[in-house]
């Protein structure tokens, strides 16, 4: 089965990111653009993991979350990966957590490597996926927005868990379900 680790998003936030995405969805026909209950902050994607690994994992975040504490998070800013491109892949809003954030984050990419998952060649830039580019052209209006929107707050939620999903894509789009929730102390 197909696996990451995150932080799922609080309602309150999930509504604000949606009138978020309406605002922009008639700037870029062309985005596939995330649904509400979808919306999460990837700590770290595990990819194919099977049942016997999946209990490891289970074992791995059980123990993090227990060692680590609660923590503000909050969601500022629009960007696009790849930066200072004109045809992104992915459009995304900000995430700023700060040091407990990170050590989360550092402490699940090493149980992963301990559990034999290749590790993240990538910096960690902490960040909600709004949408992802199906195909380029018509971005114009969009990447016009983008500086605008850089300094927006969308607001803060109390960081209490994390959460193991299971990803299954289909034409639609990906479609998650909870593995297990981890609370943080």
């Amino acid at each position: 089965m197909r696996t990451f680790i995150a932080i799922d998003l609080d309602a309150p936030l999930k509504e604000k990111l949606k009138s978020f995405v309406l605002e922009l969805a008639p700037l870029a026909p062309n985005v596939r653009w995330v649904q509400a209950a979808g919306m999460h902050l990837t700590l770290r994607f595990l990819g194919e993991t099977p049942d016997e690994k999946a209990a490891a994992v289970d074992r791995a975040l059980r123990t993090i979350a227990a060692g680590s504490p609660r923590f503000l998070l909050r969601l500022r800013g629009m960007g696009a990966f790849p930066p200072g491109r004109s045809l992104p892949r992915v459009i995304w809003v900000g995430a700023e957590g700060g040091p407990p954030l990170a050590a989360v984050q550092k402490n699940i990419e090493f149980a992963a490597a301990g559990l034999g998952y290749e590790p993240e060649q990538r910096d960690f830039h902490p960040h909600l996926t709004l949408g992802r580019v199906k195909s380029p052209g018509r971005m114009d209006r969009l990447l016009q927005e983008m500086p605008r929107q850089k300094e927006r707050d969308f607001g803060e939620m109390e960081v209490v868990r994390v959460t193991f999903f299971r990803s299954v894509l289909t034409p639609d789009g990906a479609e998650y379900s909870v593995l297990g929730e981890f609370s943080l102390t």
